[in-house]
């Protein structure tokens, strides 16, 4: 009888584990005001000076804006990111594909 209890036991924390690994147990949050933020951003004419420019291989967005200033980025990282973001629909700096056009933030004026 022992034995069957501790095999039953070891089934039922197999399942529970595997259940919750695969379907989860805490509900997810469905965002829909971020979803309007970001609709309502892309519809604005971005004000940020860019320039466009095709990703090769190896290429970061830093790169890139270091290779067109030829020298340091004035600006924090954070700001790049998210102008770069901003320009581009949405799209992450750390998600650029090789053999895209994107527009990079122009920070020449501040760099002088």
């Amino acid at each position: 009888m022992k034995r069957l209890f501790v095999l039953l036991l070891i089934v039922a924390t197999i399942f529970a584990i595997y259940y919750d690994l695969s379907k989860g147990t805490l509900p997810i949050a469905i965002e829909t005001s971020t979803q309007a933020q970001v609709e309502t951003e892309t519809t604005l004419e971005p004000s940020i000076d860019y320039f466009e420019q095709e990703v090769q291989s190896g290429d970061t967005v830093l790169s890139i804006i270091e290779r067109q200033l030829d020298g340091p980025i004035p600006v924090p990282i954070d700001d790049i990111t998210s102008d770069f973001s901003k320009l581009n629909d949405g799209i992450e700096a750390n998600k650029i594909q090789v053999g895209k056009v994107y527009h990079f933030p122009d920070y020449r004026k501040l760099h002088e």
